[in-house]
């Protein structure tokens, strides 16, 4: 299960190079020693939500296979 921190720190953060320069809705990531967090682009200072490596590996793999979508 994700936690919530109330920081973003002094992370280093990228998009998905599948995310258009102009779109509002993107989330960016940043890779922890033993996590990834993500948060909301258009809210750099707010929260963030970070995951262990086996859920963030699994969630990527549903993402390829497409097995996400609804």
């Amino acid at each position: 299960m994700p936690s919530v921190l109330d920081s973003p720190g002094s992370l280093t953060w990228f998009k998905s190079s599948y995310s258009g320069a102009n779109t509002t809705e993107c989330l960016e990531a940043s890779h922890l020693p033993r996590a990834t967090a993500v948060r909301d682009s258009k809210v750099p200072d707010g929260p963030m939500l970070t995951f262990g490596q086996a859920s963030w590996a699994g969630f990527l793999t549903a993402v390829r296979h497409k097995q996400l979508d609804g």
